[in-house]
Order: C-alpha cells, then structure tokens, then sequence
C-alpha cells in the first residue's frame, strides 16, 4: 500500500517555488531575480559550469544595503523550509518501516536476534530492567530561531504532513496548500533575529513545550511499540519503566546569574501544573470509555477498597459520584481521582502527595479491568496512561540543579567564617575532615537564614539551598533531587554541596538524603583524577553513609564540550574513554552502581553524532544499563519536534541501550589489545600537543577573532547565559558554545577534526605507513570507540568547505592569515586523506541522505557566506547592516543544521 503523496524531491522543489513566489510578492520581481542570479552563480560553480566564484563575489558587491537583508531573508527561509522537507522524508522512511521496510538500529530487529541467539525470556527481562534512559533538556543557547518563527515552521510541517498522509480532493488539497502559502508570506514578514536576549523562563517554557506537545504523547505509544515487539517472539515479558525526562532549564545556575530560586520555583510549579491538566484531561477521556455497568461486571475487590477508603477522606464528593454515576464504579473512581488532582494546587488537603500515589489508583483500575476479562480496554486506553504517569510524575521532568564549584567554596568559606572558621586557609585534606564532621554532627554549623555580612555569592548559594529543602517539601523529592557541580576538581567540592545541603535539612545522615551529588569533570586534570576524587569521597564516612542511603549509586557527569575545547577532539575522545574504565573498573572495585551522566552537545566536537552509536560505542565496563545524557539547542528540535521522529529516537536510544547492555554481561571488561591502546596513547598526546600551540600560538587569539562572526556571536541574543565565563577575551575563557558556532559558520568545523591528522601521523611515523596503517584499519574496522570517533570526524570533514573559510581567512591581518590559515588547511587534507585511507571508502560520507542533503544545500548556503564575510569586512556598518549580519548567522545555522 502506497502510505505516502510525495517525495522529498517534491516537496523541495515546490517549497523552493513558494519562496520564489512570496519573494517577488512581498519585495519585487527585481529582488526575486537579484536572488536567482546568486543561486544560479553559486550552483554553476558547484556543477564545474565555471572555472570560479567571480560570478558570484560580483553579484553579491552589487548588493544595495537594502537587497542584502531581502537576500539573507531568502536564503534563510528557503532553508528552514528545505529542513522541514527532510524532516517529513525522515517521518516517511518510518512509516515505511512500520509498514514493513526494515530501519536500521530497529528494536524489532533486535529482539528477533536476541530470540534466534537463543536468550531466553529471564535474560530479556533481566536486560530490561537494568535499563534506565534519561535524556537531559539544557537551555545552552544554540537555538539560533525565534520560538516566533518555530511555531509558524511547525504548522508549515503540520500542512505538509496532511498534504503527504491523506488521501484529498483537489479542492481540498488546493485549501491547505493556500494555508501554506499564508504561513510561508506571514514568515516572510517575522523579524528572524531576536531583539533581546531569552530569559530563563523562556528557555524552560521551551523545553516544556516539547515535554507537553510530543513527548507527553509519544510515551505511551513507544511503550505500547516496544511490548508489541517483544510478544513477537516471548511470552511474559513486562516491559519495565525505560524512560525519564530530566531538565536543566529554569535550575542551572552556572555562569547565568539570571536563574534565580524565584525562576526555579516558577519552573516547578508551571511543570506540574502542566502535568496536573494532562491528567485531569486524561481522566476525563478514561471516563468516556469506562461507563461499564457495575451490575454487569464485578468491580474487583481492590477497587472495592479504593472507594471505601476514598468514602472517608472525600464523603460528599463520594456521595456526588454516586448520585451522578449511580452503578458506574470506574466513573465514580475518576471522578475522585480528579478532585485529588484538583486538591494537588489547592489548599485543602487529599491531594496526591506524588506521581506514584496516582499510578496506585489507575493500578486499581488495571487490576480491575483485568480481573473482568477486558484486556482490550486496558490496553488501549489504560495502560499508555499508565505509561504517562510513571514516566513524567507529577513534575513533567525532575530539574537538576548545577553552579560552578568556586561559589559553593566562597559559600562554605564566608558562611562558617563568621562562626570562627578559618576553612580559606585549610589545606585539601584539612578541609575534608572539617566538612565530614560538620555533615555527620547532629546540630547545624551555619544560621543560613541568617549568615551575617557575606558576599552576594554566598548569599545566592545559601538563599538556593534553603529553597531546596522547600522545593521537595513541596514538590516532592523527585522533582529536584540532583545537583551537579562544574569544574570539579577536589573531593571537598562534593562535600561542600553534601555540606550545605545538610545544614538546610535536605541530607539529615544516616538515614536521610535527598541528593545526588554529581561531580562533573571536564578538565584533563579532573578527568585523571577521577578515581582520586571518588576514592576519597567513597571512603569517607559522611559521603559514604549519604551513599548507602541513595542505594549505592554514584552518578558522574562527563564534560565534553570542555575537554574538547581543552584537549583538541582526539585528545579529549581519547582522556574520555579511558577515564570512563577507570571509573567504572574502581565503581566496581568499590560495590558502588556508576551511572555516567554524558554532557553532550549539538555538534561532533562537543560529542555529538548520533546517538545509538554514540551509546554503542561506550567502554562495556560503563555500561551498567543506567544512562544519562544531555540534549540541548537545535537537537532538541531536530528530535523531538515531530512526534514520529521522537518515537523513533526513543526507540533507537533503547535499541542501543539494551544491546550495549547485553554486550557488556557476556564481556564486562573490554577486551582492547594492547596494540591499539598503544597506537591511541601515541596519537592522542601528539594530537594535544598540535592542538594546544595553535591555540597558545602568539596571534591566534587575535586571528580568530578577525576570521570567525565571533563577536556577532556573541550579541546573538541566543540565550540568557553570557558568552564567556568572566567577559575575558580568551580561548580559555570563551564557553565551548560561542567557540564551536563561530568556526561552524566559516565553514571550517576545526573543533571537529583539527590535530587528528597530526596524531595519526605520529602514531605512523612511530611504527611505520604500512604496519601502522594495517592496525589503523584493523582499529576502525573492529572497535566501536575507534570507528565512532573516525565516523564522526569524518561529519566535520565533510561539512568544511575551505574556499568559503578562505573568505573569512582574508577578513584578517596577512601576517596573521598566513601564520595560521595555510596549515589549518594542510592539516584538514591530510585529516580527510587519512580517514579516507583507513576507513576504506571513497567519501567522507556513509549515509547517501545525508550527501544527497548537504549537495542540496550547499550552492545555498554559499551566497551566505559570501555576503557575511562581506559585511563582516566592513568597517563601519549601518543599523540595516548589522541586522543583515545577524541574518546571516541564522540563515547559515539552519543551512548547516548546526550552530554549536
């Protein structure tokens, strides 16, 4: 059966048509000309139809101030438009495969294997419930749209999706197409750039629109996919809960002094009231379908119990049920089910205290319906609400807290100072002992309600954990039950959290913590000094005790964004890998669960790529089936936005999840010869070594400076944290973000491959071309982390393009230019050379999609570029043109797919 209308191909062709068409309505026929001539330039010379870009570089220095911002205009919206075209082709390619068409990294596919390997249905439960997958919403600013324009693009894709799936009339077809056409005119005219910076409200209303449009939803019916699945070849295998969603937006306070507790509490209490609704809704459709009457069939006794025991903590709402649901006792258990929900924000008392007090009473539901044969009923209409519950709670998505360790030291410092505490002039272990002392007496050691003459840090950290422990009291634990420290570097830095959260009553030891305390580590020292940290931490007696009281689990949290800023991409792939063993090897060593939390970004230098193979290819020691991993900036549309996507990147998260799992019980300890260990501890240092005396070369600050938008990057707007750490200007201090969007936008993607070559060639000048590069290959060929890391530089390759960087190159001073960019590009040839050689393949690319979309849109992304580096190039520029350079960055960004 034919499922679909169209065809990429169509949808592009057409969609292309209609920027054309709105172009000359709302500008001219002139400026839809202007525009062609550059298209028509830039794709002669793509196709070879010219020897060069004058053609081009003419068109765009005969731009007027005027036509310029009407060209950035055009290329933009095509581009977001052509990027709704492949999302749709993404949704075929999965109705397809439900229609029968294999996806690969399919759940069915696997569990089809695990039968035929013959693991029976004890191992499959077993590996289930290990499993525990929990993506992270960041509000890092690499969203470079307005939400504005997001809502008109998401109807746009609604309108394509209904021309693509429903069988209509010309009449018909001709209506939605004319809405199209309004939507495309009416985003013609929206201002693209932001005029103010987001606040933190605005970041955390947009990861809560994904949680309650999409998520919400697609919950049940991946849950309900996944247990199809596995009744194909097992019997009696309860599919456990796989999925939490977790959220920094509203609660990370590092380096964004804009999240205060008042934003925090907002976030939570707008959270739950969002899930409240969807439950109440919910409860209401339950009660359309569940009108049995109680003559008919037996309310099991559970049932029976439940409303008894809701008769004496509801009697007259219970006497209002009865009277309007006279014999109907699912209807009267609804009824009482949503004046508990209504009592959740109210003050009157009989509230559901959590989630799970609500999943209790659908349970007796379940239980109910189950005894009286209606299984049909159940799973249909109960159990994916079922699912709702158990996955989001009554919190949506718990928030994580997170600051940066130097405000928790000058806290502790200031607020035990004026108790005549002298904790600055501690030593490490001095300050340990103090803290594990303080922790472990009974009485406080601070008044933080009232600390006394303290610095404004200090009075922030303090007012945040005294709204902690009142957070869970009145959110419950789960909502907010996770804080993260950046750049952690000493095991006091853990203590000190675990410190002041003891003082405000979140942790009362030994038999009360409320905390997970998540030491992030993202420097090269941190990194090697993990299992000193933890070591420490483990034996000391208050972490220790604080750690059998959250069951043994020990969450850590990996910074890869940094590390890569730090280290260089193969450097930083390298320290992470095997500083994941050692902490998993001494986790074990120790009885202690390790969960990694992966800090990853959008692009593949902040550890991006995709994500199944991302958890595939992880050290088997780290797998312990727990995972945690962030998700942020344009990613979190490109996954989530349409709801069969997301059921798909579910789906694909558990896949590989549930394999890496499998493959870590038959081989706990990756089996990795000692020769390619080797060839990486060759590679790697000398990959560092590059890397690091271009980024500590005298002049390079500058260089980057002139040849990257870094400073129109910066004045984005894009979100609410400022760009730098300390407004230095400096690699150092520059957040990994900015740094990885500036060099996207040359298209010279250097955090994604610079020094890779260097390090291969070391490794090869070291044993030889041919032995080594028989290892290289037996390497690639062989071993996921190797494979996944080549794979992934192989995306940055292909997506640089260095006669455009070459462009921006020329923006800086000669001297500077000829320092630097001759051997940025010698050192991208070699790299593409070198990855070509020993993955075996004739393109950088292994996925014809993805080719198929970069050949689509580069002849477009060109002319950008080019009237950027123009601008950028200017002296002085007028108000118009600094609004057409922030178009530019936008339109770049959705022709890349990528900001940072």
């Amino acid at each position: 059966m034919e499922l679909h209308n169209r065809d990429v191909r169509t949808d592009v062709r057409e969609l292309g048509a209609l920027v054309g068409d709105v172009l000359a309505a709302q500008a001219s026929t002139e400026a839809y000309e202007t525009v062609e001539t550059l298209r028509n330039a830039a794709i002669g010379y793509r196709r070879g139809d010219a020897a060069n870009r004058d053609a081009l570089h003419e068109a765009v220095d005969d731009l007027s101030s005027t036509r310029e911002e009407v060209v950035a205009r055009a290329f933009t919206t095509y581009f977001e438009l052509i990027n709704l075209a492949e999302e749709r082709e993404r949704v075929r390619a999965v109705r397809n495969a439900d229609d029968g068409t294999a996806l690969h990294d399919s759940f069915d596919a696997t569990i089809a294997e695990f039968a035929e390997a013959g693991v029976d249905a004890d191992e499959l439960e077993a590996l289930l419930a290990d499993v525990l997958i929990e993506p992270t919403f960041t509000a890092h600013p690499t969203e470079a749209r307005r939400s504005t324009v997001k809502s008109k693009l998401r109807s746009i894709a609604n309108h394509l999706g209904e021309l693509d799936e429903r069988n209509l009339t010309d009449r018909e077809r001709r209506a939605v197409w004319r809405d199209v056409t309004a939507e495309v005119t009416s985003l013609w005219g929206t201002r693209q750039v932001r005029q103010r910076a987001p606040e933190p409200e605005d970041e955390a209303r947009n990861v809560q629109w994904y949680l309650e449009n999409t998520l919400f939803d697609v919950v049940g019916d991946a849950y309900e996919e996944f247990e199809e699945t596995i009744s194909k070849e097992y019997d009696d295998v309860d599919c456990p809960k796989l999925f939490e969603f977790r959220s920094w937006a509203g609660s990370d306070r590092d380096g964004n002094p804009f999240v205060t507790p008042e934003v925090t509490d907002e976030t939570l209490e707008r959270q739950r009231e969002v899930a409240v609704e969807k439950y109440r809704d919910r409860c209401k459709r339950l009660s359309a379908v569940l009108s049995q009457d109680g003559d008919r069939y037996a309310d099991g006794d559970a049932l029976a119990r439940s409303l008894a025991a809701d008769a004496e903590r509801f009697p007259t709402v219970v006497e209002e049920a009865r009277e309007r649901y006279p014999d109907e006792p699912y209807r009267q258990k609804l009824r009482l089910m949503r004046e508990r929900l209504d009592r959740v924000n109210d003050v009157r008392p009989g509230e559901y205290p959590d989630g799970d007090a609500f999943l209790d009473d659908l349970d007796v539901i379940a239980e109910s319906l189950r005894e009286d044969g209606q299984e049909s009923v159940l799973e249909s209409f109960v159990e994916p609400f079922r699912r709702q519950v158990d996955t989001f709670g009554l919190t949506l998505a718990s928030l994580d807290l997170r600051d940066h360790r130097e405000n928790h030291t000058e806290a502790v410092a200031e607020a035990v100072a004026v108790e005549g505490v002298d904790y600055d002039g501690m030593d490490e272990s001095e300050r340990v002992d103090f803290l594990t002392e303080a922790i472990l007496q009974d009485e406080p050691v601070v008044d933080v309600d009232e600390p006394g003459e303290v610095s404004e840090t200090t009075e922030r950290v303090l007012e945040r954990f005294q709204s902690f422990a009142e957070w869970q009291e009145e959110y419950g634990q789960q909502a907010i039950d996770t804080y993260c420290i950046s750049m952690t570097e000493e095991p006091s830095h853990v203590l000190e959290v675990l410190f002041l959260a003891d003082q405000v009553g979140v942790v009362s030891l030994p038999d009360h913590c409320a905390v997970d305390v998540v030491p992030l580590l993202e420097t090269e020292s941190a990194l090697n000094g993990a299992e000193r940290i933890l070591g420490t931490l483990f034996e000391n007696e208050a972490y220790a005790t604080a750690l059998e009281a959250r069951g043994e689990v020990q969450e850590v949290m990996l910074g890869y964004s940094d590390s890569n800023k730090e280290n260089g991409f193969l450097a930083a792939n390298w320290d992470l890998y095997e500083n994941q063993r050692r902490i998993a090897r001494f986790c074990r060593e120790e009885d202690v669960t390790l969960r990694l939390f992966h800090g990853r970004g959008g692009s593949i230098s902040r550890g991006g790529g995709p994500m199944n193979e991302a958890l595939t290819a992880l050290p088997n020691e780290t797998v312990t089936g727990q995972v945690k991993f962030t998700e942020q900036g344009e990613a979190i549309a490109e996954k989530y936005a349409n709801p069969r996507i997301a059921e798909r990147e579910l789906e694909q998260m558990l896949d590989a999840q549930i394999r890496a799992r499998k493959e870590a019980n038959e081989e706990p300890v990756e089996d990795v010869p000692d020769r390619w260990v080797e060839a990486m501890e060759i590679m790697a240092p000398a990959a560092r070594e590059t890397y690091r005396e271009l980024l500590n070369a005298d002049g390079f600050v500058s260089y980057f400076e002139q040849a990257t938008p870094i400073s129109v990057v910066e004045d984005l707007n894009l979100g609410s944290r400022p760009a730098s750490r300390s407004g230095e200007r400096s690699v150092e201090d520059l957040r990994a973000i900015p740094w990885v969007f500036s060099w996207t936008q040359t298209r010279l993607i250097l955090p994604g491959w610079y020094a890779i070559a260097s390090g291969i060639d070391a490794y090869l000048d070291e044993v030889g071309e041919e032995a080594g590069m028989e290892t290289l290959r037996e390497m690639f060929d062989e071993w996921p982390f190797f494979r996944t890391t080549l794979d992934n530089a192989s995306l940055a390759l292909a997506r640089t393009e260095p006669e455009i960087a070459a462009e921006y190159a020329d923006l800086a001073d000669d001297d500077l230019r000829e320092r630097f960019f001759p051997d940025l590009v010698d050192e991208y040839e070699r790299g593409r050379e070198l990855v070509l050689e020993i993955s075996g393949r004739d393109r950088l690319l292994r996925r014809e999609w993805l080719e198929e979309s970069l050949d689509r849109r580069n002849p477009y992304v060109d002319p950008l570029n080019l009237l950027q580096a123009n601008l950028l190039g200017r002296t002085h520029r007028t108000d118009e043109e600094e609004r057409t350079l922030r178009l530019t960055v936008n339109g770049i960004a959705a022709g890349m797919k990528n900001t940072g």
